[in-house]
């Protein structure tokens, strides 16, 4: 499993997996944040995660408002503000 480090020594590591899938693309996970993305290639799949991890972590993008979740045809009502295991086929391994 490779193993990412930011460069700056107050940041954690991070476990990163990469998989190539029958397809030919790349998925990679962030073991530690639960977070996937994937790619062409190995590089376009690492780039999507670390936006995926910032986005999901708060430090890029704005919080989902209930108007958000409308404009999509959800009810905020129905919606858990509890975190959910995606339906991933890397997550079930």
């Amino acid at each position: 499993m490779a193993q990412a480090d930011t460069g700056d020594s107050d940041s954690p590591r991070r476990e990163i997996r990469l998989v190539q899938e029958d397809d030919g693309r790349w998925s990679a996970i962030d073991e530690g944040v639960g977070v996937a993305s994937h790619g062409e290639t190995r590089s376009e799949a690492l780039v999507n995660l670390d936006e995926a991890v910032a986005l999901h972590t708060g430090e890029i993008g704005d919080p989902v408002t209930d108007a958000d979740l409308r404009d999509l045809g959800l009810d905020p009502e129905e919606i858990s503000d509890e975190p959910q295991e995606p339906e991933a086929p890397w997550f079930s391994e």
